[in-house]
């Protein structure tokens, strides 16, 4: 099977959590899957940011992204997080192969339009992949390596862009076909109205719930992406807590309680 995970937030911050999620990666490899990891890496670039005295603002749970974020983007996502986490992924024995979305032009973007109809916001450097060309990732599934992919993308304008890793994750799930999409997150889950983590969600339900504030920030575009990959072919997507790494490799063989399955209907 092919496995897409996306890794963020403190599946990468802790070391405790980055050891379970890399286990359990491995064990999907080991198993006989295909799995590529798609990282972020937000809370190392917003300390980064701070320690050289640029503010970091978001809008709508995407990062406004000047030239000079993009680049301090480029430095520490496709570098240290990216070549951290192929550090991590080999010590468990795995060739794993650090890329960003521009290397072999796998993922192509275009600036990302505005996204509130008041003020109609730029957001700089934030781009929105339009193409996606997998030969790369399945060339490195073939030597049974792991592809490791930061969320940068560059434009058709030769300009590398910033793009939300959420949306990064879906895009490669949907070009690579993919059986199964799972976001290893900070949270819990999705959690309704009642502030209980919903294990079920439908696609239908999401409008609704970002119309009236239920979910807000950084889940507004994982939910897109959800919806995204949903819709595109991807037969299941999870969101999972990073503690709950471990039932990963059970996720289509066995019921997992943990997290929200989000699905068409």
């Amino acid at each position: 099977m092919k496995y897409i995970v996306k890794l963020g937030g403190a599946g990468l911050e802790s070391p405790s959590l980055l050891e379970g999620c890399t286990r359990a990666i491995a064990e999907l490899v080991r198993d006989g899957n295909q799995v590529a990891v798609v990282h972020g890496g937000g809370v190392q670039l917003t300390r980064m940011l701070k320690a050289l005295g640029k503010q970091s603002e978001f809008i709508a749970g995407l990062r406004v992204t000047d030239a000079e974020t993009r680049d301090v983007a480029l430095m520490v996502l496709a570098g240290k997080v990216n070549k951290g986490l192929v550090a991590a992924l080999g010590a468990l024995g795995l060739p794993a192969v650090g890329l960003t979305g521009g290397d072999g032009l796998m993922f192509r973007a275009r600036k990302k339009r505005a996204l509130l109809d008041i003020g109609r916001p730029d957001l700089g450097y934030v781009g929105e992949i339009v193409a996606s060309d997998p030969r790369w990732i399945e060339a490195i599934w073939q030597l049974n390596g792991v592809p490791v992919i930061s969320s940068m993308a560059l434009g058709f304008d030769g300009e590398y862009y910033n793009v939300n890793a959420d949306e990064m994750a879906a895009a490669c799930a949907i070009a690579c076909r993919a059986d199964a999409l799972v976001f290893l997150t900070d949270v819990p889950g999705v959690k309704g109205a009642n502030g209980e983590v919903l294990r079920w969600l439908s696609i239908d339900q999401i409008a609704e719930m970002a119309k009236t504030a239920v979910i807000s920030g950084g889940m507004l575009p994982k939910l897109s992406a959800c919806r995204e990959a949903l819709l595109n072919g991807v037969k299941r997507v999870r969101i999972l807590p990073a503690e709950a790494a471990g039932s990963l490799p059970d996720l289509c063989s066995s019921r997992v309680a943990h997290g929200t399955e989000v699905m068409v209907a």
